[in-house]
């Protein structure tokens, strides 16, 4: 079946102000979603991004413009200053490779459970209670939490490797099955006319 390559970070704002708009878009155009979280700070350092710690004022400034605009737009609640931010991503992303793998329950919806719980409720999602509420939240069994972590680990690196060998240099970043790219959650809209054959 026609996919497209999700690759992404819980630690992103950017991923959470997605919403589930990527799985209807999914879900309209026949396509399955393949979930490929990632380390984001090494997918930044190897192709030439910063971390937002190093970035210019200006750059900063921007996005704390530009953050409050985007989830205005996408009717989310947001907190500029999440009390845990940045958290150790690797457990949320471990979950969500299990959970992946697993198939029980809607990956929208706990995805955004994780992206919610850091950007609106201030928990740390590198903890398992936290993670295994979301999957509660969302249809899946909270024991994914921490389920064959060895082979999510070895899945989670290699998706860095197969980000940037397919071009992928931030996150939230859709690469459709004949290999078009869209960077970022307000590139939404572009992916669904693509697919739909008006762009």
């Amino acid at each position: 079946m026609a996919h497209i390559d999700y690759y992404f970070s819980t630690l992103s704002p950017y991923a959470y102000l997605a919403g589930t708009r990527l799985e209807e878009i999914a879900a309209k155009h026949g396509k399955t979603v393949n979930y490929k979280p990632l380390d984001l700070p090494a997918l930044f350092l190897r192709t030439g991004g910063q971390l937002p710690k190093d970035r210019h004022p200006n750059r900063m400034s921007y996005r704390a413009q530009e953050l409050p605009r985007q989830a205005k737009k996408a009717g989310l609640p947001l907190n500029m200053k999440p009390a845990f931010w940045p958290m150790n991503a690797a457990p949320s992303c471990y979950a969500i490779i299990a959970a992946s793998r697993d198939g029980n329950g809607d990956m929208g919806k706990f995805i955004h459970a994780i992206g919610r719980s850091i950007w609106v409720e201030d928990k740390d999602v590198s903890q398992d209670d936290v993670v295994r509420a979301c999957l509660t939240e969302a249809g899946f069994d909270p024991a994914l939490a921490d389920s064959d972590m060895m082979a999510s680990a070895d899945t989670y690196a290699s998706n860095l490797e197969e980000a940037i060998n397919a071009g992928a240099f931030g996150a939230p970043f859709y690469i459709t099955d004949d290999g078009q790219q869209f960077w970022g959650q307000d590139r939404l809209d572009d992916l669904d006319a693509y697919l739909s054959g008006d762009l």
